[in-house]
């Protein structure tokens, strides 16, 4: 689901810079993948048993 919801806010807003917190490691693999996919780089942050995906436009 969390892929799900970045891919509809890239589509929609288009943003420069997106910040996205998760708590599985799949779905970070899977939004590293698709935002790729979609021409952004993606910088992972550890906080514990989170994750913080700041995706942003090349």
């Amino acid at each position: 689901m969390p892929v799900v919801m970045v891919q509809k806010e890239l589509r929609s807003s288009k943003p420069d810079t997106l910040e996205v917190m998760v708590d599985d490691r799949c779905a970070v693999e899977n939004i590293t993948r698709f935002a790729g996919s979609q021409g952004y780089s993606v910088k992972t942050e550890t906080l514990g048993t989170e994750y913080r995906l700041t995706l942003s436009k090349q």
